[in-house]
């Protein structure tokens, strides 16, 4: 299956049927008159949040979806049916953007979230409606309304507690196949990984969703090699695991090019906590090490962790800071929100 993040469609609601114009004319009954019934209800267009998707490919070759219209009425009062909803299935964490790809429109984050994306037309009112005491016989009835329509962006932000940045060819798909059962293509070029690749990772007695992204370089911001648009998959996560490669020779470089993209790339990547570490210990001159790990701790303020994907060097205490991180931020945001929520509780 082909991953694809962002995808433009059209949507547009089923148009409301009219009312129709009836007379009741029957031999031997006494009691005749209008009796036009009322159209159908147009159509709505729906999102909804499913799980075990996590890809929009399939509006890759599908943009445009229509509700079904309501039927006419007939005669006998009787009301048309309303029209056939239809509704989009898109993967947990799709946010929903209006045709300026600014306005949020939806953040489908939990799986059975639904919205309405298009709201389907009232139908008609038939001449029944329109008797009174002085027309007996109205002859007019209503049309129905039209569906609304709109363009849409759909824009997945694939939701993962902890995501691995980091050079090209700095050890994150290494390191994710090592932790967990993902099997991201690995190979000894820069942009092997082409696009965001999840795994479960099973460390300090619990679970967490870790994502490897695509490698940055310099200039990632304005476009070049695979450019920062993968970026927006790890706004959701809670920490970030900055990899940087013990063999090159300028280490200090190479984690201050990632923040400058992380930085430019703004929606608070660079705020995010971050765990350092240095990989591919095991091609690396132990009596090396020293110098890269102070050099790398000069720029980020900190003593970067050690590790080989590997070998299986460190792997396991960096898994485990990660918990940590994860577990802190956790419990800061559920403190936020029962704040939030005790503010916002009405007293008397």
């Amino acid at each position: 299956m082909k991953f694809l993040d962002q995808a433009k469609i059209y949507v547009r609601a089923g148009d409301g049927g009219a009312g129709a114009v009836s007379f009741r004319r029957e031999k031997f009954i006494e009691f005749g008159g209008p009796d036009g019934g009322d159209g159908g209800r147009g159509g709505d267009v729906w999102a909804e949040a499913v799980p075990g998707l996590n890809t929009l490919i399939d509006y890759r070759y599908q943009q445009h979806f229509r509700a079904g219209k309501g039927q006419h009425g007939m005669g006998k009062n009787r009301t048309g049916a309303s029209g056939k909803d239809v509704v989009l299935k898109l993967p947990v964490g799709t946010q929903i953007l209006a045709e300026d790809k600014e306005t949020l429109v939806a953040d489908l984050t939990a799986p059975g979230q639904r919205v309405r994306l298009a709201r389907g037309g009232n139908g008609g009112f038939g001449n029944s409606r329109f008797k009174s005491s002085t027309d007996q016989a109205p002859r007019r009835a209503n049309p129905g309304q039209e569906g609304e329509e709109r363009w849409l962006w759909l824009r997945l932000k694939l939701i993962a507690d902890a995501g691995i940045v980091g050079l090209p060819n700095a050890g994150k798909s290494t390191l994710l196949s090592a932790v967990s059962a993902a099997r991201p293509k690995i190979a000894d070029y820069p942009f092997t990984t082409l696009h965001p690749v999840l795994g479960v990772v099973r460390a300090a007695g619990t679970e967490f969703v870790l994502a490897d992204i695509p490698g940055l370089i310099e200039g990632a911001h304005a476009g070049a090699g695979i450019g920062d648009r993968f970026l927006g998959h790890i706004e959701r996560c809670a920490v970030l695991l900055h990899l940087v490669d013990a063999t090159q020779d300028d280490v200090a470089g190479a984690y201050r090019t990632i923040r400058n993209e992380l930085e430019r790339y703004g929606a608070g990547l660079a705020d995010k906590p971050e765990v350092v570490a240095l990989s591919k210990l095991d091609a690396v001159d132990p009596d090396a090490v020293a110098d890269k790990v102070a050099a790398v701790a000069a720029v980020a303020g900190r003593t970067p962790l050690t590790l080989s994907a590997a070998t299986g060097q460190g792997v396991e205490a960096a898994m485990r800071a990660l918990v940590d991180e994860i577990r802190r931020v956790r419990k800061a945001e559920e403190a936020a929100e029962a704040t939030m929520q005790g503010e916002t509780k009405w007293q008397p």
